[in-house]
């Protein structure tokens, strides 16, 4: 958990820094231009992968047989839809009414096969849980590509700067791969094996196509209704908010899939294993994802410029929109260990129904009424998932959210007392920023060490005892 959290933490933050430098650098609409875009090369992606790296990890007995089916037929998908993309790009480019999009896509959807490449590579590592390595190889990747991206803003290159630096992250990360963790395809392509996988991934992909097409339908409707300005200022405030949220979020889903499978059978074990993650990751999620709202304005002036206000003012919504993602993938890892995966898929469609009135606020209201309309659309569907899922952790939907409440309580306190001193007190916004900061840390640690909060105090402990042992010679 903790070699994964820092990999995780530190690509994000290495992320975060470079897309700081390349805001002040480049203009929102070339940022625009590249979330026009996401859709299209995040859909095939999905079939490109197909769930096999899930049904891979969840199958205590993988053969090289069962490896080399998957690589081989990632591969192939991967060329098929990269052909597609090819083929396609001038009605993409018709489509928003952008002549660029036509030749970057031609560039972009390159990611798709050398992400092909990878995706054995990447499963095996997870299986054995060595985030050690993975944290160097996501390292090195994601600081050589952002300095790739900062020169070649930096002399001109504008949108292409963005793109080339996705493909030197994918290039030097499947690369590293392929030479440090030593595997390589030993067996032939089997239709037997690739329907067992496909027994249980087949269901992750369904969803997963729905997850795509819902999650990048705001970047079509912003990109569409909307000049590509304001796209750019969304995709800005959302790689705000993807620091804590995505970073938390895929350590659950990276670490507890494999830990928990590994436990499933051992049922007290495995309750209490369960409990203690969800309860561990949600104080840190909202207190997260609750205080970047409160200096969400802020932060992203300061750190990109006055020309970023809108994105910060969007922020400052996304950020309890995404408040509960951590949540969401426990609960979804939870479901694929006990091979309920066909649950996953089934609230996954009937949440998606629901996002019809999100998608009408943002063609006919605006960009803002929508983020206001999707915190109450993520939490609906928060509480249709942990119906599905509870039982099999031993808990009833009350007692899931009984025991992550105080929590969010904890941590909406937090926000209303920034948000008061943000009104009070009369400083320049960098002043402000600061103040902000320190008076949130040192309000919620009191708050806690008060009142002796146990999740609190359980992440500290484990926290002291690790830094502990990095001390002894």
């Amino acid at each position: 958990m903790l070699w994964s959290f820092t990999e995780r933490f530190a690509a994000q933050l290495v992320t975060f820094i470079v897309g700081i430098v390349l805001a002040r650098l480049l203009s929102p609409e070339e940022f625009g231009l590249i979330g026009m875009l996401t859709i299209f090369i995040g859909f095939a992606a999905v079939f490109v992968q197909s769930g096999f790296n899930q049904a891979l990890i969840r199958k205590g007995d993988c053969t090289e047989k069962d490896y080399a089916t998957v690589f081989y037929f990632n591969l192939v998908v991967s060329f098929l839809f990269y052909g597609i993309l090819f083929a396609t790009s001038r009605y993409i480019s018709n489509f928003y009414d952008e002549a660029i999009l036509q030749k970057l896509i031609k560039v972009l959807g390159l990611t798709l096969i050398i992400n092909a490449l990878t995706i054995v590579q990447l499963t095996k590592i997870t299986k054995r849980v060595d985030f050690k390595l993975l944290t160097k190889i996501s390292l090195i990747s994601s600081i050589v590509s952002g300095g790739i991206g900062i020169t070649m803003a930096a002399t001109g290159f504008g949108v292409w700067s963005l793109v080339f630096r996705q493909i030197a992250q994918q290039g030097f990360f499947g690369g590293l791969l392929w030479i440090w963790n030593k595997w390589k395809p030993q067996d032939r392509f089997s239709k037997d094996s690739l329907k067992e996988l496909w027994a249980f991934s087949g269901n992750l992909v369904g969803l997963a196509v729905i997850d795509i097409i819902f999650k990048n339908i705001y970047n079509v409707i912003i990109g569409k209704f909307y000049p590509a300005a304001n796209l750019g200022q969304y995709r800005q405030a959302d790689m705000f908010r993807n620091l804590p949220s995505e970073t938390l979020g895929t350590v659950i889903d990276r670490v507890s899939f494999p830990v928990l499978s590994s436990i499933r059978y051992n049922k007290q074990q495995f309750n209490v294993s369960f409990e203690r993650i969800l309860k561990s990751t949600m104080l840190l999620s909202f207190v997260l994802l609750i205080g970047l709202g409160a200096i969400a304005k802020e932060l992203t002036v300061v750190l990109m410029g006055a020309q970023w206000l809108l994105a910060g003012e969007y922020l400052q919504i996304l950020a309890f929109v995404a408040m509960f993602y951590p949540l969401d993938k426990l609960l979804s890892s939870l479901l694929k260990v006990v091979g309920r995966s066909d649950l996953i898929l089934k609230q996954g469609l009937i949440r998606k129904l629901f996002a019809v009135p999100v998608i009408l606020t943002a063609i006919f209201i605006g960009i803002k009424p929508m983020l206001y309309v999707m915190v109450i659309y993520q939490s609906g569907g928060m509480l249709l998932l942990t119906s599905y899922a509870s039982k099999y952790a031993g808990l009833s939907i009350f007692q899931l959210f009984q025991k992550i409440f105080p929590s969010f309580l904890f941590s909406m306190l937090m926000f209303t007392f920034l948000i008061f001193i943000g009104e009070i007190i009369n400083f320049s916004t960098i002043g402000l920023l600061f103040i902000k900061i320190v008076s949130g840390a040192v309000f919620i640690v009191t708050l806690f060490e008060v009142i002796r909060f146990k999740d609190y105090i359980y992440i500290k402990q484990e926290a002291l005892s690790k830094i502990k042992l990095l001390k002894k010679p």
